[in-house]
């Protein structure tokens, strides 16, 4: 077990055997290439001084990969989302007070700062009373796109600020809805939504206040004009995604473009039965390469494809009919002559080649790929890789070399040693399907000393175990000694649209049968020890392991990380109702797939210990659900206990609280698998 009083300790054997210690590691993020291709940069995440937030600053790496790291940000409210300029000034956000506002402005918002390619100081160039939430840049003219939040029905920033103090004054908070959803994810929608502005080019230092145009004046609540936002590289148009109605309190995305001289929005396409975003603009303005995702129903899951899209006539392009995957995050090469894509395949995250006409080409052959950056001379890609046995981090791809392995470049997030090791583990189901996992096997696994086995179920439920996550690390508990098991279900990505399908509205059936499978095939392994086990999984994985609870007593232990428990309940509660309802049905007027797949309805079968995890501030499984199961466990005396975050959401995002999630995790783990006292955190 850790503490937070580790800095006098003695050295640990992995970062991931102390808490205090894991917490402290360097978490990457966010990739930006110059216009040259001379500089890359990132955003990198360290434990404050305080140990109390995680600061961000902005990092320059070689992409030759000959020279080291180096910082070139640093303040207390920490720099993020790098973009570069065309003439290689490096843009950032921050809430870093301005320097020469000459007095106390109050709490800074994020805002738009620019540092010089020659060096020297940041300095301030757009800011907005609420904040900036989102900035694109012309690739070739420098006009910017920017995305912040305003009050309905004020036509600039000074009406906008009155209303402000108006409500302020008055001692209103209240916000009129008229529309669902009310909030999203951990904060409330409204009273101001998002609209999109247009600024023909970055204000040189010195200058008056920049004229901001707004593209979106008739951006309304609750969606206003979204932040799927993208600018041509000459400047002339900007192509984003716009919420319309759906039916009920159902929304989709069509694709839209507006025309930033004259302000003219028109449709590209709109499709009833599929949402359309994410746009990447083609090198020569004229195209964009957009993602399409089938609405979903209660017979069919989503189904994803590359839509190319010419701007002047609307005309489209399947780019990648039959291909059974999902793409996302699309790039043209630097030619416009092909795109590059990222999806999930056999457990990995993989990045793909496609041109017009031919199948796709997968580029790489292990880790999860994200960040993709092209380089404007064709000369090689970038990207952040992770894997089970890497954090994220950056490297260089040959563009169309394929079963690529590459290396990291010389970075502040590498790590060099793990608990363990890790392998692959492959099992056949009742019904032929074959279900992947990864295993994390702890050092000193043998035969002579087996290690106790950890289940843990991945959420979504359309995702899959495929990279490194800093909330869900197995290392944590491998470093204790434990065998981790995260094993790829129906319902995961990456196998096919079949595979996925076995698990539609049937969470309970395949999804549950698969992990079982995975089960039994890991305790046949003569590292692992099936006399000594456990269950646990967040989200999708927290209903999984809610259900498993109702299904099974093989498990010593059960721990549930804000779980879906009573779904009649949850799909009305929750900020995407009408997502979920999609699957299930109105529980009205089709209660059966709720009947037969709610893990309330089988409580009575209980009798595994469970740990309950929820915090307050999640609207994605809101409170009420872990609330109801810690209650129908107490008064059924089931051996349990609720771990409760007044001030997190779905995750759990400060260290603090995260260092006391997995020691409540660990001595959990340790009474009801180990058999040892149970030993109660410090600082609870």
């Amino acid at each position: 077990m850790s503490d937070q009083t580790a800095d006098h300790q003695e050295p640990a054997p992995t970062p991931f055997h102390r808490l205090a210690d894991f917490v402290a590691l360097p978490r990457l993020g966010g990739l930006a290439l110059s216009p040259d291709g001379s500089r890359l940069v990132t955003s990198v995440a360290t434990l404050a001084a305080d140990r109390k937030t995680w600061q961000s600053a902005l990092w320059e790496l070689d992409p030759t990969g000959a020279a080291d790291a180096r910082r070139l940000t640093r303040s207390s409210p920490g720099e993020s989302a790098p973009l570069f300029a065309p003439d290689g000034a490096l843009l950032f956000t921050s809430a870093r007070p301005d320097p020469d506002a000459g007095k106390d402005t109050g709490d800074p918002k994020p805002a738009l700062w620019s540092l010089p390619a020659e060096g020297g100081e940041a300095r301030l160039v757009l800011g907005r009373t609420n904040g900036i939430s989102g900035v694109d840049v012309a690739a070739d003219s420098g006009a910017l796109v920017v995305v912040a939040s305003t009050t309905p029905g004020t036509a600039d920033a000074e009406a906008d600020d009155a209303r402000r103090s108006a409500r302020k004054d008055a001692g209103v908070s209240a916000i009129l809805h008229e529309a669902h959803p009310v909030r999203y994810w951990d904060h409330d929608l409204g009273p101001t939504v998002p609209h999109v502005f247009f600024l023909d080019a970055l204000p040189a230092e010195g200058a008056g206040a920049p004229a901001w145009r707004d593209l979106t004046p008739d951006a309304g609540p609750p969606n206003g004009a979204g932040s799927d936002v993208a600018v041509s590289p000459d400047g002339r148009w900007v192509a984003r995604s716009e919420q319309v109605p759906d039916g009920g309190a159902s929304w989709r995305d069509r694709l839209v473009v507006t025309d930033t001289t004259s302000g003219a929005t028109r449709v590209l396409v709109d499709d009833p039965a599929a949402d359309v975003s994410g746009a990447s603009w083609s090198p020569d303005s004229t195209r964009v390469v957009a993602v399409r995702v089938s609405v979903t129903t209660q017979e069919e899951p989503p189904d994803y494809t590359l839509l190319l899209v010419d701007v002047a006539s609307g005309a489209t392009t399947d780019l990648t009919a039959g291909f059974d995957r999902w793409p996302s995050a699309p790039r043209f090469d630097a030619a416009g002559e092909a795109v590059y894509f990222l999806a999930d395949e056999d457990g990995r995250h993989a990045l793909f080649r496609v041109v017009e006409g031919a199948a796709p080409v997968r580029l790489t052959r292990d880790g999860a790929y994200s960040d993709l950056q092209v380089a404007r001379d064709g000369s090689a890609l970038y990207a952040l890789r992770s894997a089970y046995d890497s954090p994220p981090v950056p490297v260089r791809l040959d563009p169309t070399a394929t079963d690529q392995q590459p290396d990291p470049l010389p970075n502040p997030g590498t790590i060099a040693s793990f608990p363990g090791t890790l392998r692959e583990l492959r099992a056949t189901a009742a019904d032929g399907a074959a279900v992947q996992s990864w295993l994390v096997l702890p050092e000193g696994a043998s035969a002579d000393h087996p290690a106790p086995l950890v289940l843990w179920i991945h959420g979504g439920p359309l995702m899959s175990w495929n990279s490194w996550s800093w909330r869900w690390t197995p290392w944590v508990l491998a470093a204790q000694g434990y065998a981790v098991l995260l094993p790829n279900p129906a319902l995961s990505q990456g196998f096919g649209q079949d595979f996925v399908r076995r698990g539609w509205g049937s969470w309970g059936a395949a999804p549950y049968t698969d992990l079982m499978t995975a089960v039994d095939a890991a305790v046949e392994l003569p590292e692992v020890d099936g006399t000594r086990t456990a269950a646990m999984g967040g989200s999708f994985g927290g209903y999984m392991a809610n259900w498993v609870a109702t299904q099974t007593d093989r498990f010593d232990a059960i721990v549930t990380h804000a779980s879906l428990w009573h779904l009649d309940g949850f799909i009305g509660a929750t900020d995407a109702s009408y997502y979920w309802e999609k699957e299930f049905g109105d529980p009205l007027t089709e209660p059966a797939r709720y009947e037969a797949n709610s893990p309330h309805r089988y409580a009575d079968a209980i009798t595994t210990p469970m740990l309950v995890i929820h915090g307050d501030k999640d609207y994605r499984v809101p409170i009420g659900e872990g609330l109801r199961l810690w209650y129908d466990l107490q008064k059924r005396g089931v051996p349990s206990k609720f771990l409760y975050f007044p001030d997190e959401n779905h995750w759990v995002l400060t260290p603090g609280n995260a260092v006391v999630w997995y020691e409540t995790v660990l001595a959990f783990l340790a009474e009801h698998v180990l058999g040892r006292d149970w030993e109660r955190p410090g600082l609870l």
